[in-house]
């Protein structure tokens, strides 16, 4: 991907949005060297997030006394009788 300054946009526009429409690569505008925006295509596909919610189903077991393991321990601890 072309890194252009924004002079170097400014003065030869015209000219990155013809490639930008024929080639369809995008193209990035910084000033002082830092990346200000990305500029695509309308029409050009984005890369689609990764779904976050669920990425570990399947992968981790939960034992079906979870809510009641160590309960014993964590009374003693309350009562004093920890060791």
């Amino acid at each position: 991907m072309h890194v252009y300054n924004i002079h170097d946009a400014k003065t030869n526009l015209s000219r990155l949005i013809e490639e930008i429409v024929n080639n369809g690569e995008p193209f990035i505008i910084a000033k002082a060297g830092k990346p200000l925006v990305k500029v695509s295509r309308i029409d050009q596909e984005t890369e689609k997030p990764v779904p976050r919610i669920g990425f570990l189903k399947g992968q981790i077991k939960i034992p079906t006394d979870f809510d009641t393991m160590g309960s014993d321990q964590m009374a003693d601890l309350f009562e004093g009788k920890a060791q």
